[in-house]
This record gives C-alpha cells, sequence and structure tokens, in this order.
C-alpha cells in the first residue's frame, strides 16, 4: 500500500480513518527508524507480541492493535520518549489485563495476573513487567463504584512510577482526547469515567519527578484542556 510523504506528520486519528491499521504500522516504523537496530527488533518483537494476543479484540470500529499503536507512536512523536522499555510497555499496556492466560502460557500456575507479568520479565525484563503491572486494573470490590476504584488505582499506583505516568497518559489521550472518535453508548460511558481523571493527570505530569520536558508537559496539558472541553459538551448538555 502506498501512503503520503505527509504521514509522518499526520494527526494519529487521521492515519486511523484514512489508512486504517496499515497507516499506523507504517508510522510506528517510520517512527522507529529513530532508534538502534537492538532497539527497532525489540520493538518489533513487542508489536508482534500485542498484535498476536489482541488479533480477535475490538474496539468498536477497529481493531485493538490501533490503539496500542497510538499510545505507542504518541509517546515516540509526541513525548519525545526513547526508552525503550517503555515503548514495549506502552505497546503491551493492556496484555496482562486482557489476556494473561495467553501471555502465561498452558503450563502457568497461580495467579493468571501475577504469572504474565513473570512471563513479561523473562521476555523484556523486569522493568517492563513492573511498568505493564503499573497500569493493569486489579479485580475491583463489586460493592464498590468501580469508576471510584479505578481512579484510586491510577493515582496510588501512577505516584509509585514516573514512566508508568507517561503511558497511561498516552492511554488517556488516545481514550479521552480521543472519545469523539468511537460512537454510541460507549461516548457517555467514557466521558463519565474518564472525566474525574483530568485533575489527577495534571498533578501527576506537574511533578517535578514525571520525566518530560517542559514543552511536552505544555503540549499535555493543552490536551487536558481539551479532554475537559469534550468531556463537558458530552455531559453538560442543556435538558
Amino acid at each position: 500500500m502506498d501512503f503520503p510523504a505527509y504521514l509522518a506528520t499526520m494527526p494519529m486519528h487521521a492515519i486511523t480513518e484514512i489508512h486504517g491499521e496499515p497507516g499506523l504500522l507504517e508510522r510506528f516504523r517510520l517512527e522507529i527508524r529513530a532508534f538502534d537496530a537492538a532497539a527497532r527488533e525489540r520493538l518489533s518483537e513487542a508489536l508482534d507480541l500485542a498484535a498476536e494476543l489482541h488479533r480477535d479484540d475490538r474496539r468498536v470500529r477497529e481493531p485493538y492493535l490501533n490503539h496500542l499503536l497510538r499510545v505507542a507512536i504518541r509517546m515516540m512523536h509526541h513525548y519525545q520518549v526513547r526508552d525503550v522499555d517503555v515503548i514495549v510497555a506502552g505497546l503491551l499496556h493492556d496484555a496482562v489485563e486482557d489476556h494473561p492466560a495467553e501471555l502465561a502460557g498452558p503450563d502457568a500456575a497461580g495467579d493468571p495476573t501475577e504469572a504474565a507479568l513473570a512471563a513479561l520479565a523473562a521476555r523484556f525484563g523486569p522493568r517492563v513487567a513492573r511498568l505493564v503491572g503499573a497500569v493493569t486494573n486489579p479485580a475491583y470490590d463489586p460493592e464498590r463504584d468501580k469508576h471510584v476504584q479505578y481512579r484510586e488505582h491510577v493515582a496510588a499506583s501512577l505516584d509509585r512510577e514516573p514512566w508508568a505516568r507517561v503511558i497511561k497518559m498516552s492511554d488517556f489521550t488516545d481514550n479521552g482526547v480521543g472519545v469523539i472518535h468511537t460512537v454510541g453508548p460507549k461516548v457517555a460511558r467514557s466521558a463519565a469515567k474518564y472525566r474525574p481523571l483530568v485533575p489527577v493527570f495534571r498533578d501527576l505530569i506537574a511533578r517535578p519527578d514525571t520525566p518530560l520536558s517542559a514543552p511536552v508537559k505544555r503540549h499535555i496539558f493543552a490536551q487536558l484542556d481539551l479532554a475537559e472541553e469534550r468531556f463537558s459538551a458530552i455531559l453538560d448538555r442543556p435538558n
């Protein structure tokens, strides 16, 4: 498939709408050209694993892999991340939560989440596993509001892992700022889920130990402003 020369500067949701998964895969390849051969091999291995694990998963109108690609590309292009562990963890950030048994393998014993994280550690190193673990949702108490528990988990888990904040911020941007690219009842559900997280992310990103440059932080704050505008348009419509 032929892609335009300006693919490297196109907004990711525009690539998604016009070129689909092949376009995002090509954009990912363009982004990783900045890395050395060993890093490119590792990133490609993580992408292959993510594609295999999520091969049958969908996000409303698109393959789930599109979301994972956008999370990784956003970190490389907009957040200027060059830490390969972080990008690998971004590609695999939903692997343990969504496919623990498949990731751990048929001979794994004990808790599926722990087994899946151990499998990730064996393949990509303990730091990748730790970062993925930090953005993996725990089992929630069915007696409590799951959105409240989600926000508590995000705040507590990311407090301890500065680089996990970067992964989760890219994930939030795709889900929250990108809410206008989805359809149906999920629009309002997503807005209600993610809106209370905006001040949480403002605080986390503003912290001195969040490993992003000042211009990148300003970019993220602008994205959080945009998210608030979109959530308000969805949830605060007059009766």
